[in-house]
């Protein structure tokens, strides 16, 4: 992935290795986030009452608005994988991911904004506690998510666009999974 002419048994094995990070990779965050996620419904069945309470404080358009720009993203990070697009397209449509990225992050930082006056409050239990860690770890994500699509945005190579797209994709998916489970139920 990172741009070398390598003899052909030596390609295999690098590319298998980059492979191999790849999944891993893939599969530590779906990990991660499903065990966030599952805390937090066990949690919010033990304090159900608190949880709804808090609920009704946060903002379930504003994370629907960032949910379609983090699926307009996605949206682009695809585009940039066509194997018929010029490379032209591809850093235009890895440039524009990040955008959209960044927009993400600038609309959850208004979000919390709306809801760090009730957060403290004793009578919400926990809810807030876990919603600003799963929330805040996923914005984490999609901050250097963002930089690293403006990294290969500017110098793209076809490994290193497969790799950010799929680890893009995986932080869209989490998000799908999370919105209704914080937002919703």
């Amino acid at each position: 992935m990172d741009g070398r002419v390598l003899p052909v048994g030596e390609a295999d094995e690098h590319a298998s290795a980059d492979d191999l990070l790849l999944w891993v990779l893939v599969w530590s965050e779906l990990a991660a986030f499903g065990i966030l996620l599952v805390g937090f419904l066990v949690v919010g069945f033990i304090q159900a009452d608190a949880f709804a309470a808090a609920r009704s404080h946060l903002n379930p358009l504003l994370a629907g608005i960032n949910t379609l720009v983090l699926l307009t993203s996605g949206w682009q990070a695809a585009l940039a994988t066509r194997p018929v697009a010029s490379m032209a397209t591809r850093r235009r449509a890895l440039g524009l991911a990040a955008l959209f990225g960044l927009a993400f992050v600038a609309i959850k930082f208004f979000e919390y904004s709306t809801e760090f006056d009730v957060a403290g409050s004793p009578q919400f239990g926990a809810f807030f506690e876990l919603y600003f860690l799963i929330t805040g770890f996923h914005l984490l994500h999609v901050a250097f998510g963002s930089g690293i699509l403006l990294l290969v945005a500017w110098r793209p190579s076809p490994g290193n666009i497969t790799l950010i797209t799929t680890l893009w994709h995986v932080i869209d998916l989490v998000w799908i999974v999370m919105f209704p489970i914080i937002y919703l139920v």
